[in-house]
């Protein structure tokens, strides 16, 4: 299907596509920090999964296709985000979806957690998560946010070349790399600010999940490090826990193959 577009309660437009069978079990997938839909391509792209699955990618808001306000007041409020996920279930009429996070997803997925509840969701796939608040849980690369906030464009671009290197182990290809530059080239310096100057957030939401819970972590991560999908792990009761030795920040991009049999394995149990 084309995308379309969903207004949110602030009146904020998020984009949004759907891939596969229309009458599978649904997967609602939602990007980090200055990512887009697009992310997910190995995954909606994937001919097993579009056989078995219906799946669901949008724009976070300020990301991709989606709008851009430009005001901190349009980033800092939990219900935001969270009413940005609710929209696009409502939209898409997704009835009980899986939801598959990566990054800075686990932030959005807490928003909604606390405003909404997780009844809505059969199962939560956290993917290299940002899942607490705790600097010791973030690694070295994470010094390249500071350029990628930079009004001067140099200092910006540079960052945000280094951070996007960094969430790999394994390289994409110069192709890959530059689509992938660009999208995260579409995000403003003063919204990059503003998403991450949000107030911190707390993790009980997360600790009284009741739904099945996999922890997917690349080993190799240089920005969120594998004590995260640890922390995790200890925190939601009954959480499985699975490594890619081999794989960085983005282990559905590296290791697709694996990263997609597990997917399916996970949401058909």
């Amino acid at each position: 299907m084309p995308p379309f577009a969903v207004t949110s309660p602030d009146g904020t437009a998020i984009t949004v596509e759907e891939w596969g069978n229309p009458a599978g079990r649904e997967i609602l997938f939602i990007h980090g920090f200055c990512q887009s839909r697009l992310s997910w391509r190995r995954q909606v792209e994937d001919a097993g999964l579009a056989a078995r699955f219906r799946m669901v990618t949008f724009d976070l808001r300020g990301h991709g296709a989606s709008a851009r306000p430009m005001t901190k007041e349009s980033y800092d409020p939990d219900r935001l985000w969270a009413d940005d996920v609710a929209a696009v279930v409502a939209a898409a009429g997704l009835r009980r979806p899986f939801v598959v996070g990566w990054s800075y997803a686990g932030r959005v997925i807490a928003d909604y957690l606390r405003v909404h509840g997780g009844d809505r969701f059969a199962g939560i796939n956290y993917v290299n998560g940002r899942c607490s608040a705790d600097s010791a849980l973030f690694g070295p690369a994470q010094r390249h946010l500071r350029g990628m906030q930079s009004d001067d464009l140099a200092t910006n671009i540079a960052g945000s070349r280094a951070f996007l290197r960094a969430c790999f182990a394994k390289q994409p290809t110069s192709d890959d790399f530059e689509t992938m530059l660009a999208f995260n080239m579409m995000v403003p310096a003063a919204i990059r600010r503003h998403v991450l100057g949000r107030p911190s957030d707390t993790t009980e939401a997360m600790a009284g999940l009741a739904c099945p819970v996999l922890v997917t972590h690349g080993r190799q991560d240089e920005i969120i490090l594998a004590t995260m999908a640890e922390f995790v792990a200890a925190t939601v009761k009954g959480a499985r826990l699975s490594f890619y030795e081999d794989c960085g920040h983005a282990p559905f991009w590296e290791d697709p193959a694996r990263f997609n049999a597990e997917l399916a394995a996970f949401v058909d149990r």
